[in-house]
């Protein structure tokens, strides 16, 4: 029998909310994570890029960047996963998500969008501006 890799959190609480941010916003990123990712990782198969190596803890740190709406990238950057690898314990211990501050605002608070993009309650103004301009770039 082949064994397994277990899910460990740095910050559980914090890491789970993040993640129900991602399922409410982003449902394509939630399904690829959920159904693709999660057991790709559980059966040893390491995504994403290699960060770097920490040869005194064993430790090889990923990010994994999440499939994105092309305009979200650009106005709030790639929704990335970052997680470590135990290899000898055989564990993978799932660190954070970034953008973090868009997702823990989502999470907090209701979003509202404009012209299909979360916009931060935090800076409305600016996201509606990079919003704008991307599309009169578009055009």
């Amino acid at each position: 029998m082949k064994s397994t890799y277990l899910f460990d959190y740095v910050n559980e609480n914090e890491f789970k909310k993040l993640e129900r941010s991602i399922k409410k916003y982003n449902m394509l990123a939630y399904k690829k994570l959920y159904f693709e990712y999660y057991p790709s990782l559980k059966e040893g198969n390491f995504l994403g890029q290699l960060i770097s190596t920490n040869k005194t803890n064993g430790t090889k740190t990923y990010e994994l960047k999440l499939p994105t709406d092309a305009l979200f990238s650009k106005v709030h950057g790639d929704i990335k996963l970052y997680y470590l690898v135990y290899e000898k314990e055989k564990i993978v211990m799932l660190d954070k998500f970034e953008p973090m501050d868009i997702l823990s605002e989502g999470h907090a608070s209701e979003l509202v969008t404009y012209k299909g993009v979360m916009v931060s309650k935090q800076h409305a103004e600016k996201d509606m501006f990079k919003i704008n301009l991307l599309n009169m770039i578009d055009k």
